[in-house]
């Protein structure tokens, strides 16, 4: 038997304006102009320019499309549009984890690795048979220039894809010839290989490139863990013949694919902020693009005016109103929600500058003040995740540089004084150090720890490790050089 109840809850809603106010305050600079475009195409009611004329009421008109519009703005529940949003801690080390597209910006074309390998498969004398084998091979090779698909899954794939049989025997000898493509160690299966392929190509009268050859044949796991005295042992050479060996070997690419002009994923910085030092004092603007001229379309404003002033009992005409209010409803929106943006956008940088004040003055990264999404959220009595949205995709330019927003956001270490340091700052402190240490014998992360204590640091080793792997330096073995 069903049964009837009642229910009383609370739940956090967002109107359509937010949810387009939302989306316009994450997208960087670059995107805006894309994202207006948009908006001008599938909106005539929305133009470019100044508006001139002030902002008509439409308090006249019928309570019926007010209420019409009333329904089509329902509220949308804040839990379905967030579903998938990614909330991050409030520590802004490569926080903010809020999806967005990657977009490229428009790149002068040029000639990619592929074109370059095509042109030099185009001079081998192979059979109809091995081209295609040549051309599955090509297209197997990775952006950085190894081919990390087995052998014996090409020969399945040639097999299944176009119905080609051939033996892992034929595919060797065809990726053979394309081995000996520029760049050279173009399609290693390994690092060993890569690296082999271009020492083959040296002159053998040297002795050191011979030496250099049976290394990396011979002592690969030796030297891609720096244990060069075990391979000085083994070898019986002498420091400097060691040192020389060594020297040919690491001056070879590692990632062949990379030389031919391979873009990728090559992203521009463009500065949101623009902050100019006028005689000591700071002062900050939008970038231009930020603050488009758009308006309300006076011809879709009269169009309301005629129908307050006609028959209001025609099907045809209300139908043809109620598109028009639409539009005229969606362009006063967006031209809302882009300036509530500009707004958002300065309110929270004038935050940054003042909390970042001195680094700004002076640009001395050693200024930096620890600082977290939470402290300029509470500065501008705002969300933290709409500092999140402003600060992950956002840049400013100075006169030391353009700055990523992130930058200036970071933890902080307390010192022997009681005072909190950026970790910024402890950062560089350890880059110093590490690029000053004697390259025979480079400090462990132990041993990097008590130099940062003895300084006044409060650190502790772990600290010292993350901030490494953080700056992208290895471990004090693998820095080791003779």
């Amino acid at each position: 038997m069903q049964k009837l109840s009642l229910s009383q809850s609370l739940q956090q809603k967002l109107s359509p304006q937010q949810i387009q106010f939302i989306k316009l305050l994450q997208i960087p600079t670059v995107e805006l102009d894309n994202r207006i475009e948009e908006e001008l195409e599938i909106n005539p009611a929305l133009e470019e320019g100044m508006d001139d004329e002030p902002e008509q009421k439409d308090d006249d008109f019928d309570d019926d499309f007010d209420d019409e519009y009333k329904d089509r703005s329902d509220d949308i529940d804040i839990d379905t549009y967030l579903q998938n949003e990614d909330y991050a801690g409030y520590k802004m080390q490569g926080d903010g984890n809020y999806p967005e597209e990657e977009r490229d910006m428009p790149l002068a074309t040029g000639s990619s690795l592929t074109d370059s390998l095509m042109q030099q498969f185009g001079y081998l004398a192979l059979s109809e048979q091995q081209r295609i084998i040549g051309l599955q091979l090509i297209g197997s090779i990775e952006a950085d220039g190894y081919i990390r698909r087995s052998i014996q899954a090409i020969v399945n794939d040639l097999a299944f894809s176009q119905n080609v049989f051939t033996d892992a025997e034929e595919i060797e000898e065809v990726l053979h010839k394309i081995q000996t493509f520029d760049p050279r160690g173009i399609a290693a299966r390994t690092l060993q290989e890569c690296l082999l392929l271009q020492l083959g190509r040296k002159d053998f009268n040297e002795p050191y490139n011979v030496l250099a050859i049976r290394i990396i044949e011979e002592f690969f796991e030796e030297f891609s863990k720096k244990h060069y005295d075990k391979i000085q042992r083994r070898l019986n050479i002498s420091d400097d013949s060691l040192k020389r060996v060594i020297d040919i070997i690491i001056r070879l690419n590692p990632k062949p694919g990379s030389v031919e002009g391979e873009t990728g994923n090559i992203q521009y910085l463009t500065a949101d902020f623009i902050l100019t030092n006028n005689g000591g004092k700071l002062e900050l603007t939008l970038n231009s693009k930020n603050a488009p001229e758009l308006r309300i379309s006076r011809s879709f404003a009269d169009m309301l005016d005629t129908y307050d002033k006609s028959s209001k009992q025609n099907k045809n005409l209300r139908e043809t109103v109620s598109f028009v209010k639409q539009k005229l409803d969606a362009a006063k929106w967006f031209i809302d929600a882009i300036k509530q943006r500009q707004q958002t956008l300065l309110r929270t940088m004038n935050a940054i500058v003042r909390f970042q004040y001195d680094f700004f003055l002076t640009g001395d990264e050693s200024k930096l003040r620890p600082m977290i999404l939470k402290d300029i959220a509470t500065l501008i009595d705002m969300d933290v995740s709409t500092v999140s949205r402003v600060a992950n995709s956002k840049a400013i330019q100075t006169e030391f540089g353009i700055y990523p927003l992130k930058y200036f956001f970071s933890e902080g270490i307390a010192t022997d004084s009681g005072e909190d340091v950026s970790s910024r700052e402890v950062k560089n402190i350890l880059r110093d150090l590490i690029d000053n240490e004697p390259k025979l014998q480079p400090l462990s992360d132990d041993k990097l720890e008590k130099v940062l204590n003895d300084r006044g640091y409060n650190i502790a080793r772990r600290t010292v490790a993350k901030y490494r792997e953080q700056l992208n330096i290895p471990v004090a073995r693998l820095r080791k050089e003779l």
